[in-house]
């Protein structure tokens, strides 16, 4: 098969290479929350060493972009070359530190400032590729089955980094906040003409009010009951969303699986440990 590089007909050539830059970010912040527990119980005190910090940050984000770039199609060359994109930058900012110049504080941001233009560099230097949409400079590309399911659960990882806090700091959402469940489904259906059911409008406008009958009893219940409302509100949703992202309907699937991510780590931690 011949590999094309002609210029993408579908969508301007920068929406391209804006999203592969947006997406492999993502991919890095993602790295950082879901690995640093694992870091943290392994070597605990070890990781106050700025060197031990610096290669930490640089392997959780190389790790984690290192999947996405194999799931969305990208060549071992351009995952080598971003992998360099996360270490060398460290490196440059603790060799001062080695000598003295740079204090130890700022090594981790020092290699966060510098490898921002590190990464644009590598993808300028190959802004053809990247200016593609995924998968187009490597048409017949074979993803491993462990890198396509990895990949394929991406709104799950995006949702446990986002819900990490809720581990460490559980909290009980106020009453209210659980009225966006089921308005989400409800703005979503709107705007994808799902309504045309009527069935399906009767549900979900049932389940608003469901939540804003449970919104209510939680606002005027003594606040340890106030707690298993807001926890069962939460947990409940989080079967609506998979119920949901079974049957594809209403809302996009990546959506019920992001949401029903977040809502049910709220359930368990408020449940667990608060």
């Amino acid at each position: 098969m011949t590999l094309s590089l002609e210029e993408p007909k579908t969508a301007p050539r920068w929406r391209h290479f804006l999203r592969h830059a947006v997406e492999m970010a993502v991919a890095m912040l993602v790295g950082m929350e879901l690995l640093a527990p694992i870091w943290a119980a392994a070597f605990g005190k070890a990781l106050d060493s700025p060197e031990m910090a610096a290669f930490v940050a640089a392997t959780d984000m190389t790790v984690a972009m290192t999947v996405w770039m194999l799931y969305r199609g990208h060549g071992r060359a351009r995952v080598l070359e971003m992998a360099a994109a996360m270490y060398v930058p460290y490196l440059l900012v603790l060799i001062p530190f080695w000598l003295g110049v740079f204090p130890g504080e700022d090594v981790l941001m020092g290699g966060h400032a510098l490898m921002l233009p590190a990464m644009a560099i590598a993808m300028l230097i190959h802004r053809r590729e990247y200016s593609l949409p995924h998968g187009s400079a490597h048409g017949d590309h074979r993803v491993h089955p462990l890198i396509g399911v990895l990949g394929r659960r991406a709104p799950t990882w995006i949702a446990l980094a986002m819900s990490m806090g809720d581990w460490s700091d559980p909290a009980a959402p106020m009453p209210w906040l659980m009225l966006l469940l089921p308005s989400a489904y409800l703005i979503f259906g709107v705007i994808r003409g799902s309504f045309h059911d009527r069935r399906m409008l009767a549900i979900q406008i049932a389940g608003f009010f469901l939540y804003l009958a449970l919104a209510v009893v939680a606002a005027n219940v003594e606040p340890e009951a106030a707690v298993w409302v807001i926890a069962a509100g939460w947990g409940s949703h989080a079967v609506w969303d998979f119920v949901h992202h079974r049957l594809d309907a209403v809302a996009p699937r990546w959506w019920s699986e992001w949401c029903g991510v977040v809502d049910l780590v709220i359930a368990v931690a408020i449940v667990f440990f608060l």
